[in-house]
């Protein structure tokens, strides 16, 4: 009995992950985003069609800070994670001012909804 006990605590603590993510939840998270991006046109803040997979600061014709073009950072997931809770602690120097998601689930939903935005080629432009 104290054995399921514990087993049923240790689960209830997990943080919840991306596979419970909820895109459409995350695609009205995205309105927070849309005053400085769009998924298809630059803004202030670059376009986020093709965000997954692409090399940060690889928009041409966008102007990043010297911190995001010279980053070797790969948009995934994993990356998009960490820099959503913490943009200048994962990136310092890069020109976003915001100070970051700090709710996990926030975050995974809203990268959800990224993911598949990245994959649906008729509403997202490629570059």
């Amino acid at each position: 009995m104290l054995r399921a006990l514990l087993i049923i605590i240790v689960l209830w603590h997990i943080p919840q992950t991306a596979n419970s993510a909820n895109s459409d939840r995350g695609a009205r998270l995205y309105g927070r985003c849309t005053g400085c991006h769009s998924l298809d046109y630059d803004r202030t803040g670059p376009r986020h069609c093709g965000l997954i997979g692409r090399k940060a600061g690889a928009v041409t014709g966008f102007n990043y800070s010297k911190a995001m073009k010279n980053s070797s950072v790969l948009w995934s997931e994993k990356t998009l994670d960490a820099f959503l809770k913490n943009p200048r602690g994962f990136m310092p120097g890069n020109r976003m001012p915001y100070a970051g998601i700090k709710n996990d689930q926030d975050r995974a939903d809203l990268i959800a909804f990224l993911v598949t935005a990245n994959n649906d080629l008729e509403q997202c432009a490629q570059d």
